[in-house]
């Protein structure tokens, strides 16, 4: 008989209240966990289908008191039909074409992200993120990561998307693009190109990370339908109205523990 060791626990923390980054006035707290070791990649698939986004090697979800603002959101690849606006926006932008590098910093990704820092999020904390900083960004991941670099005709950068790889699916872990292209609208471009290229690799899903109904910046993920949203441990249609507030969303643990 083979010994087998058993596994590991999977120990989760609770981060102390900190402002919300995304509604005013409220207070966010996160769930976090290690992603690390040989099953790390299935961890991540489990925690992300759980809710769960990742950072470095951190995967957290929030736990905010009297708060659900916050709802993971991800679009089913195989069902996805883009409407008018998205089919303008992906005509408006197909000179671009998608690299996928790997998971390695660049001075030139460095100077785009600084650009786009200072121009959307110059009051924010990453808007003074040295190189290195910017380094460990993408490159302190122990699971299968890539980095999606959009180019012109003329091998100009005007995007970048950080991203995850999936069992089930990419995941969009940062994205970041040259400011003053606003009505190419690349951040919705970012979207589209994911989900052809999760076509294309036969893979069901593109995660978003969180849809925020109550934030300018983020309320835009529920253009790309159908969507499917997590309310009560369930992945579900996110139908056209927004969905009912008060149905608790959490993350899954039970699927991510033992």
């Amino acid at each position: 008989m083979t010994y087998k060791p058993p596994r590991r626990p999977q120990f989760f923390y609770t981060t102390a209240p900190l402002p919300c980054p995304y509604v005013p006035g409220r207070t966010e707290r996160k769930v976090v966990t290690e992603i690390t070791g040989p099953e790390a990649d299935s961890l991540h698939d489990r925690l992300s289908r759980a809710g769960f986004r990742r950072s470095h090697n951190i995967a957290y979800a929030p736990v905010c008191p009297s708060c659900q603002a916050c709802i993971p959101i991800r679009i089913p690849v195989r069902d996805f039909q883009p409407d008018r606006t998205l089919r303008k926006i992906a005509k408006a932008n197909a000179e671009l074409e998608g690299f996928e590098a790997p998971a390695r910093a660049t001075t030139e990704q460095y100077q785009l992200f600084q650009r786009y820092q200072a121009a959307r999020h110059g009051d924010g904390d990453m808007a003074t993120m040295s190189f290195y900083d910017y380094r460990a960004m993408v490159e302190d991941t122990p699971i299968d990561t890539c980095i999606v670099e959009f180019r012109d005709r003329e091998e100009r950068m005007l995007g970048a998307c950080l991203t995850d790889r999936l069992g089930d699916g990419l995941s969009a872990v940062y994205s970041y693009f040259a400011p003053g292209l606003e009505k190419r609208s690349l951040g919705t471009f970012t979207v589209l190109w994911l989900i052809e290229r999760a076509r294309l690799m036969g893979l069901p899903y593109v995660y978003l990370g969180y849809w925020v109904p109550e934030s300018r910046k983020m309320a835009y993920k529920a253009r790309f339908k159908p969507a499917e949203i997590l309310v009560g441990g369930n992945w579900r249609v996110l139908a056209d109205s927004e969905p009912n507030q008060s149905e608790r969303v959490r993350p899954m643990l039970t699927e991510t523990v033992g």
